[in-house]
């Protein structure tokens, strides 16, 4: 049942995260190119520079949380179970959608923006794990 449900949703849920990554949100085209390349001190920086936590959870916790969901793709790609190739395959496409941000200039290119993303798949895929060997009986 999950399983069918997972398989309806995941592509109008996909549209919407790239409507929100390139349009939503206020987004607007940045004159200049940009891209933070430091892991982790660019999302320290962010933290320590930003005046309300509600910004901090919403840019760090929504970068983990809105890509959960891409950790169950192995209900729909049975290759996709295996944690490296889901990965691999993840990490490549956020850095084509991280490409495109930087050259339409709708975002900035950011690798904290892939860590934290590839780290919500990652919750994801254990997620997935952890209900299919409670819940057997719900997911099928």
């Amino acid at each position: 049942m999950l399983k069918k449900f997972y398989k309806i949703i995941i592509v109008p849920y996909t549209v919407f995260l790239l409507y929100l990554m390139f349009l939503g949100m206020g987004r607007f085209q940045y004159e200049d190119n940009l891209i933070t390349v430091e892991p982790i001190f660019s999302t320290i920086q962010f933290i320590r520079s930003t005046i309300g936590w509600k910004d901090v959870i919403i840019i760090v916790l929504g970068n983990i949380i809105m890509f959960v969901p891409f950790g169950f793709l192995g209900w729909i790609n049975p290759q996709l179970r295996n944690l490296k190739i889901l990965l691999y395959s993840f990490i490549s496409c956020i850095v084509i959608v991280e490409a495109l941000q930087y050259f339409t200039r709708m975002g900035i290119f950011e690798v904290d923006d892939i860590l934290l993303n590839t780290f919500g798949v990652y919750l994801g895929w254990l997620l997935c794990r952890f209900i299919e060997q409670k819940f057997s009986r719900l997911v099928l």
